[in-house]
């Protein structure tokens, strides 16, 4: 039930069904129950889909009936819950959001009491009391039900936890920012930070109507926001995805920054001012090549885990790392924050800006994207891929012919029915034929 990260689908169509939903309220407002022996609170957040108000009743539904009180967030971006969850002291913490899927898709996060992602024991435990259909069974009646109230306030008191991580008591006074906040979750939130803190915000894609989150904008989809940063002559542009814990950047020359360069900024920033925990950085097995030469450059070391915010979060923990995170965009600062930020993340990148006196573009320099191509293949199951030779046999063509110039990793998504390929060679023409070559495979054999 319980992918990379969290429960995930089709609305409406099991497993994203009120019934569902129902059954992880009761099932997770047992465990935190029977954990610490009283009345468990939990706070719920959700992103701008249609089908959020369902699933969000559902769940508080579901935590009121096994005794539990629901704290609704409202509208609030991922890391946001995670922030009131660990501020309120509350038993646990649940986001309604499908993060940077189509608007027909939605899922259900758990967060533990401090602010983490739900480890994987809970996660089965949860798991597993749905399925033996037993929960059931232990329902309270009378004045042990739950009870549900709004928490108004959590937008404006995530506002000011963001703003505080700006250092060097700095403000943003002059600089031009141009936000897609994707008709999502952030779409409050991040204009009130930038604004507040000084800065001349115009904002892009923040008229959310439950069918265009994610529609053609935010960090997936970028090209209206470096249309709009050119056009205004802004400093930067952020992008961020529909639940708000990415961020992509666009310098005000209008390339695209991915996360691989935020992270390179940061690290270097980090290390100046001696803040960066053991000299060290953890990325992804997914992580652009330049970016491990660009490390090596400034004599920072690196560590890798598997793609997924929680494994890098595993890794940071295991190696006390503070700056961690993916290309895609996810980036964490265990000073800061339990998880990835997209807002908080934005601020460590305005303030590099601010501390060098550099444009974006400058900054930016600090790493070059090694050729990479990746196709991402629809597929209907997900046999081994170690057990498909055909497929096997295309990698070890291509990682032959590429020696130590590049590498080839092909991995299921965590999150979606699909299978990602991604090369990286000497040239674009050799990285795109062998991605082409894997792909077809996988396709052929899989697809």
């Amino acid at each position: 039930m319980f992918g990379t990260d969290g429960v995930r689908g089709v609305a409406n169509i099991h497993p994203m069904t009120a019934e569902m939903a129902i059954a992880i309220g009761r099932a997770t407002a047992y465990v935190c129950k029977k954990r610490s022996k009283k009345r468990p609170i939990i706070v719920i957040g959700k992103d701008t889909r249609l089908s959020c108000d369902m699933l969000e009743a559902a769940l508080a539904a579901g935590v009121c009936s096994m005794g539990g009180d629901a704290l609704l967030a409202g509208v609030l971006p991922t890391p946001g819950v995670a922030f009131m969850t660990h501020s309120l002291w509350a038993d646990a913490g649940m986001v309604v959001s499908a993060s940077h899927n189509p608007f027909d898709d939605n899922g259900i996060k758990i967060f533990s009491r401090d602010g983490f992602k739900l480890p994987d024991a809970e996660e089965n435990e949860i798991e597993n009391l749905i399925e033996s259909g037993k929960i059931g069974e232990a329902l309270p009646t009378a004045a042990k039900i739950g009870r549900m109230r709004r928490l108004s306030d959590a937008p404006a008191r995530y506002t000011t936890f963001c703003k505080g991580t700006l250092q060097e008591n700095l403000d943003l006074d002059g600089m031009k920012i141009t936000l897609d906040c994707a008709n999502g979750a952030t779409y409050k939130t991040a204009p009130a930070v930038f604004r507040e803190l000084g800065a001349n915000v115009e904002v892009i894609h923040n008229a959310p109507d439950g069918t265009n989150i994610n529609e053609k904008c935010g960090s997936q989809h970028t090209e209206d926001l470096v249309a709009k940063v050119i056009e205004s002559r802004a400093n930067l542009g952020l992008a961020f995805d529909g639940d708000g814990d990415r961020l992509i950047a666009v310098d005000e020359k209008g390339n695209r920054l991915t996360g691989d360069h935020i992270m390179a900024i940061c690290a270097r920033l980090y290390k100046d001012l001696g803040l960066l925990n053991n000299n060290l950085v953890i990325a992804t097995v997914m992580s652009n090549f330049g970016f491990f030469v660009a490390m090596r450059a400034l004599g920072i070391e690196t560590g890798t885990s598997s793609v997924g915010d929680r494994y890098v979060l595993e890794v940071m923990q295991e190696k006390n790392a503070v700056i961690g995170g993916e290309e895609s965009g996810h980036v964490i600062f265990l000073n800061h924050h339990t998880s990835g930020d997209g807002i908080i993340t934005a601020v460590q990148l305005l303030w590099a800006m601010r501390h060098y006196g550099q444009p974006l573009s400058e900054l930016a320099k600090i790493m070059s994207l090694s050729p990479q191509r990746i196709i991402n293949i629809n597929v209907t199951h997900k046999p081994p891929l170690d057990e498909i030779s055909a497929l096997q046999s295309a990698i070890r063509v291509a990682e032959t012919e590429l020696s130590d110039r590049g590498r080839v990793l092909v991995r299921y998504s965590g999150t979606q029915s699909m299978c990602r390929v991604m090369v990286e060679g000497p040239t674009n023409e050799i990285t795109d034929r062998l991605a082409v070559n894997i792909a077809e495979a996988v396709r052929v054999n899989i697809g």
